[in-house]
């Protein structure tokens, strides 16, 4: 007979907790879900309101019986699945089927499996969130309606055994309707001019500076035109301003930036990242990977400062409190960052330390200071020409939390002229020798196709799904073959004198 038995969701976080409980404690894993809606006869009583009908799983008959034994010889059982709604309804569904009395039944959550964390949890015990129970319930039930539906019409339509859900198909839909837009989409085409100018130093050093005339030609006689006016025309300095800038850095991780932005910087797939990230936090190296916060607690950001002031100094340290602007988040979790923000590096898998970097770079610069940049445009003029080419740059007066990490984009590598280039010494009336000039024929860009990061973050900004969905819906949709990865490739011509 068992003092105490915590029951957890993976035997994973079953094997780390234990670690941290006494000998009065026995953890063990319910697997995941116990039970789910019956599949023949709908599984919903419509006339009853919406009346769920479940069923334990057949491939877990045999954990829910032993649980029962378990949980019967125990004096106590700790509900200790994690903190979502998922979770949430995880334990009720564990405290339904296991006829789990109130007196002897306590929850605990936690976003981080440390030592502390779980103690303090023991400590802190309380009872099931129903509303956050119920919350999970309406989304599964929607999911079962939504695919009873639409899935018939697939088998009609497509071909037998495909499914539809609530989420997938509307991630199908925007897919489609990107599709239409590239197919529907006219490129025309332009010719874009970059001239590189020799600029003299004092020390008779010379520096090329690049730069792009304001106006695209639509023909190539026009631009051939241009080019052999070049070859006459004196190039003067006409205007360098200067102006002062600077760059903040992004908030910590939640679930959906985590997998945008390792699927950019890491090349992981969102499915590959959040099993990843789920290793992470089952060995006590991260806090919760599903959750819509970018909240740090007051540990965090201690640690986060003490770390930053070790490494690089005073001046690096600014502390920012973050808030959530997704409706629906749950402010009371924290966003995905480091357990222990000492540790700059874990021991693991080469995935599993590179994503734990990621995180920790992310964690670390969301408390440095700004970037502070000085941006200077520089004009160009054309004696026998009214257009005028255009230098822009910037240089870095102070590097802030680009010292560890800058954010990645999705159109990286497809900026304008010049965002990231040194302006040399100039000032107006300087005039300026040419060395080239050449006319690129480019074609107006039709949408681009989404990438997984680029999918995630528009159901993100429709509201749409749940950060314990995207990565199972993506799968979901490649797996049954309604959408497919691939890479095409584009083509462009040049002129020049």
């Amino acid at each position: 007979m068992y003092e105490n038995l915590v029951i957890v969701e993976s035997p994973a976080k079953a094997k780390t907790i234990e670690k941290f409980l006494g000998k009065d404690f026995m953890v063990t894993s319910s697997m995941g879900h116990i039970r789910d809606l019956e599949k023949k006869d709908f599984g919903i009583d419509i006339e009853n309101k919406f009346q769920p009908k479940y069923i334990v799983s057949p491939d877990k008959k045999k954990i829910v019986a032993e649980l029962k034994k378990l949980s019967k010889d125990a004096k106590m059982v700790w509900l200790a699945s994690d903190e979502d709604r998922e979770g949430e309804a995880i334990a009720w569904h564990l405290k339904e089927v296991l006829n789990l009395k109130p007196g002897n039944t306590k929850r605990i959550v936690f976003h981080e499996i440390t030592k502390e964390a779980i103690l303090d949890a023991v400590k802190n015990p309380r009872d099931i969130d129903e509303n956050l129970v119920n919350a999970q319930q309406a989304r599964r039930i929607l999911d079962r309606i939504v695919g009873f539906e639409v899935s018939p019409v697939l088998w009609k339509k497509v071909k037998p055994s495909l499914s539809a859900g609530r989420v997938q198909s509307v991630a199908v839909r925007l897919i489609v309707e990107r599709e239409r837009e590239i197919i529907d989409f006219k490129s025309e085409a332009f010719y874009r001019v970059i001239g590189i100018f020799q600029v003299p130093e004092k020390d008779g050093n010379i520096i090329e500076l690049k730069a792009e005339l304001s106006k695209r030609y639509d023909t190539k006689d026009e631009a051939i035109a241009f080019l052999e006016r070049c070859k006459t025309a004196v190039f003067t300095i006409e205007d360098v301003v200067k102006k002062p800038g600077k760059r903040t850095p992004a908030k910590p991780f939640t679930t959906s930036t985590l997998q945008q932005e390792a699927s950019r910087k890491l090349g992981y797939s969102v499915s590959q990242t959040m099993s990843v990230a789920q290793r992470l936090y089952e060995n006590g190296f991260i806090t919760y990977m599903r959750t819509d916060s970018v909240n740090l607690s007051g540990l965090a950001i201690n640690t986060a400062k003490q770390k930053i002031i070790e490494l690089h100094g005073e001046e690096y340290v600014k502390i920012r409190h973050y808030k959530t602007n997704t409706k629906g988040a749950q402010e009371a979790h924290e966003a995905i960052r480091p357990t222990y923000m000492a540790n700059e590096t874990i021991k693991g898998t080469s995935q599993e330390q590179r994503l734990y970097e990621l995180i920790w770079k992310r964690t670390i610069a969301s408390q440095m200071a700004d970037a502070i940049l000085e941006k200077t445009t520089v004009s160009i003029s054309i004696s026998n020409d009214k257009e005028k080419f255009v230098a822009t740059g910037e240089v870095l007066l102070f590097d802030g939390f680009l010292k560890v990490y800058m954010e990645s984009t999705d159109d990286e590598g497809n900026g304008t002229n010049g965002s990231d280039v040194i302006i040399p010494p100039l000032k107006a009336k300087d005039k300026l020798e040419i060395l080239s000039v050449e006319a690129t024929k480019r074609f107006t860009q039709r949408p681009p196709r989404y990438t997984e990061a680029a999918l995630v973050k528009r159901l993100e900004e429709l509201g749409i799904g749940r950060p314990s969905t995207y990565a199972p819906t993506i799968t979901t949709i490649q797996n049954r073959n309604y959408v497919v990865k691939e890479d095409r490739p584009g083509l462009n011509a040049v002129l020049m004198f």
